[in-house]
């Protein structure tokens, strides 16, 4: 099994391997609320569809917010690494919502995290907080309703 670890020297390891599961959260730069209304979500959201479809990713949970997205996915065998993936999610959503809002060039993401999950446990735990943290963030009262509220796009 190849593992690759892709990082620079002020920031953690990015560890990619193939067939795993992962939870990825980014947040917007100063933890700006840029993504408010149903319109920016929903654009998020649907990058994050393409973004995930495009490179073979399979997208177990997702959960998007004005200030900051979770998602869990399972790598492909031979796709693109989680810092690829990101990297264009981050990017596509900044052009387009700059576009939107008549920011060329605004610093829209900050940072993001990425977890390999290696345990089961460790895996239903980060998948139960990814379904719960709409309702957290008091979007809905029970989880089923989250992606109802941006309409169903997968």
């Amino acid at each position: 099994m190849k593992v690759d670890i892709d990082h620079w020297h002020h920031s953690p390891a990015h560890i990619y391997e193939p067939n795993r599961m992962y939870i990825v959260t980014a947040s917007t730069y100063n933890q700006t609320h840029l993504f408010r209304g149903n319109t920016k979500l929903r654009l998020l959201q649907s990058i994050l569809f393409d973004v995930m479809k495009d490179y073979k990713w399979e997208l177990q949970a997702w959960a998007v917010f004005s200030n900051h997205y979770h998602f869990i996915g399972k790598s492909p065998e031979n796709g693109k690494t989680v810092r690829t993936l990101t990297q264009r999610l981050h990017s596509e959503s900044s052009r387009k919502l700059n576009d939107i809002d008549g920011k060329k060039g605004r610093k829209v993401w900050f940072q993001y995290w990425d977890t390999l999950l290696t345990y089961e446990k460790s895996y239903y735990a980060r998948l139960n907080y990814v379904h719960n943290n709409p309702v957290k963030h008091g979007l809905v009262k029970v989880a089923s309703q989250y992606p109802l509220l941006l309409g169903r796009m997968v």
